[in-house]
């Protein structure tokens, strides 16, 4: 067995700084058990000339085991670990843009973005085939999606991006954010917005947008889509095609900031319970069978054995719940995830 070490990007956020080593054990776990050629073993917290470093055991690491570690959300630096030295090893990250497409929005509620990733990864290797994680393009939904944090680490990834999200603002200021974004880094690009009618009804906004990394891609069609519809997302089977999605990822409401409006006029529904009872239903509905869903969530006002009950009436089954995710945000949230597949019959 090769001994391997990682070392951590510490994050902006100091509170999730602290969680990072346990939760990349966590996510480093999914990796083993899914898409790595051998057995992850004895993985450990090491301090190394002074360094911290997350190490473990495993057989010699082939070039495509490289490839799928590379993208560990936070993973700085891989090395080897020899008698007396520390083997740098060239990582691969599928990134496709500047890292600023995830860091640059700042605004109170942001889903810290290496969490964001690590929900994106785990929720990847759920599906019946995680091994497209690397080898296709993903078509990723976010039902609940705010200013678009899993939205942006799918085209990150080289992916096609849905959202839905009932806020006025965070729809507007996305829009702003991204036309800005692809305009200042100069891709190539085609943006429209409007209302969406329908029978004289108006059912809401939207924003597509279609690009490329390289004007030469572009040209040649090998182009990625966004598309942002301003809606409840109880009524996404109105704007979206079943099994449409590979992936579901999405960041629940707090019941802290959140709040969904179920209908014109009505107060804000801002007890996630209820809402994820309605909604994960026709969630399901646009997966595609062997896909994936996963969600992260405040377990104060939610019970992890209850989600699950959600999810397996929408008829979802469990995945990696052996598994613990949960890490404290702040006083009033301990967030934790999960991870379903939709059975392929």
């Amino acid at each position: 067995m090769q001994k391997y070490a990682i070392l951590v990007l510490p994050a902006a956020n100091r509170v999730y700084t602290a969680n990072s080593v346990q939760l990349m054990r966590a996510e480093l776990a999914v990796f083993g058990g899914t898409v790595l050629e051998g057995t992850i073993e004895n993985v450990a917290e090491e301090t190394i000339g002074g360094v911290d470093y997350l190490t473990f055991h495993t057989g010699r690491l082939t070039e495509r085991d490289v490839a799928y570690l590379s993208n560990l959300s936070s993973l700085y630096a891989l090395f080897e670990v020899t008698e007396d030295a520390l083997r740098p090893i060239t990582v691969r990250r599928l990134d496709r843009y500047d890292s600023d497409l995830l860091t640059i929005q700042k605004y109170s509620g942001k889903t810290n973005e290496l969490f964001t990733k690590l929900l994106f990864n785990t929720t990847a290797l759920s599906t019946d085939r995680p091994a497209e994680l690397l080898d296709k393009p993903l078509r990723v939904f976010d039902p609940m999606c705010g200013r678009g944090t899993t939205l942006n680490q799918a085209i990150m990834y080289g992916g096609d991006a849905s959202g839905m999200d009932l806020a006025t603002k965070d729809f507007e200021e996305y829009e702003r954010f991204l036309r800005t974004w692809l305009k200042n880094k100069r891709i190539k690009h085609r943006a429209t917005s409007g209302q969406i009618r329908r029978n004289k009804v108006t059912l809401g906004k939207h924003l597509e947008v279609e690009f490329a990394a390289d004007k030469d891609a572009y040209k040649a069609g090998q182009t990625q889509h966004l598309r942002f519809v301003h809606a409840d997302t109880t009524r996404c089977a109105e704007h979206f095609r079943p099994r449409e999605f590979d992936l579901i990822v999405t960041d629940a409401p707090y019941g802290v900031q959140h709040g969904s409006r179920r209908a014109a006029g009505a107060a804000p529904a801002r007890r996630p319970a209820e809402l994820l009872a309605e909604a994960i239903p026709q969630w399901a509905e646009l997966l595609r069978p062997g896909g994936a869903i996963g969600i992260s969530w405040n377990t104060y006002v939610l019970r992890t054995d209850d989600l699950h009950q959600l999810l397996a009436a929408a008829g979802f089954e469990i995945r990696h719940a052996e598994l613990d995710f949960a890490h404290r945000v702040d006083q009033a949230i301990t967030r934790n995830l999960v991870l379903a597949h939709k059975p392929a019959s």
